[in-house]
């Protein structure tokens, strides 16, 4: 068995397929992406090379700029918001018992499997100015005016929300599973030496938390910088370019405004700005381990 897979014909033949899906599915993709960035391709016809016109163009793009601080925005919410209160959320539910433990998990997970579309018109019909929730609530407060929570000045909060509730359940339940894999007897032990819940919490919690912090903060920032579908169907961008993201601005210069070779310059933008961010993270938490 040993001679077998020291073979490299064998081990070739084995990684074949994984390389193949791989260069398919994602590096060809990626390497034509980079190519029709050079170009002014409208996604119909001939294109032709223009260099670095593309991004020459992207850097003194104004949207461009809003989108990619609403997406560094809405990162910071993430980190700052969600995911400490998803932290805490799940420590509380370690510590119930019996049904009341799987209830609640599954309650803070619902919104994570309700449709997208559906999440974004309740929202829309919560923030109505007219009909909405909101606006009943306010005015069982003696509010008499009409506040417009989708609104210029207000959307980016109001986004910031939906966004933060609906991803709520799945850091939580991340941060669950790894409290649930601390091992009882170490809290056991710092209770009987006098450690209170405080001190266990910074103490014993999260530095065992650490590897599950970085995954879950790794991919919150992702998916704030890739954020498009809520968005879209909530504001559509709006009002003007307020609640414009990455993806959805990405998606609006090339296939609503046939830009095809600028959105893909667009796009080569985001890959480096995630690898980056993925990066640097993951040297945060390494200095902060060391």
């Amino acid at each position: 068995m040993h001679k077998l897979y020291s073979n490299k014909k064998v081990i070739f033949s084995l990684m074949a397929p994984g390389i193949f899906v791989f260069t398919a599915a994602i590096l060809a993709p990626i390497l034509l992406s980079v190519y029709y960035g050079f170009t002014n391709y409208s996604g119909i016809g001939e294109s032709s090379f223009i260099g670095l016109e593309n991004y020459k163009t992207l850097f003194q793009d104004s949207v461009f700029w809003t989108a990619l601080r609403n997406s560094l925005f809405l990162a910071i919410g993430f980190i700052c918001i969600q995911h400490p209160l998803a932290m805490l959320t799940a420590i509380k539910l370690d510590k119930l018992q019996g049904k009341a433990e799987g209830l609640f998990r599954c309650i803070f997970f619902i919104p994570n499997v309700i449709s997208v579309a559906v999440i974004a018109y309740l929202w829309k019909f919560i923030y109505n100015p007219n009909f909405g929730l909101v606006a009943k609530v306010l005015k069982n407060f003696g509010y008499t005016g009409q506040l417009n929570l989708l609104g210029s000045g207000n959307a980016i909060w109001s986004v910031l929300v939906v966004l933060i509730w609906h991803g709520f359940g799945w850091g939580m339940l991340i941060y669950y599973t790894g409290v649930k894999n601390i091992d009882p007897v170490m809290y056991e032990a710092a209770s009987i030496d006098g450690a209170n819940g405080r001190d266990i919490f910074f103490h014993i919690t999260l530095p065992l938390m650490k590897p599950v912090i970085q995954v879950n903060v790794t991919m919150a920032v992702i998916a704030a910088l890739k954020q498009m579908e809520t968005v879209y169907l909530l504001t559509a961008g709006g009002p003007g370019n307020e609640t414009q993201f990455m993806a959805s601005y990405l998606y609006k210069q090339a296939f609503q405004s046939y830009k095809y070779g600028y959105g893909n310059s667009i796009s080569v933008m985001f890959i480096l700005i995630c690898l980056i961010s993925t990066v640097a993270l993951n040297r945060i938490f390494a200095e902060r381990g060391e």
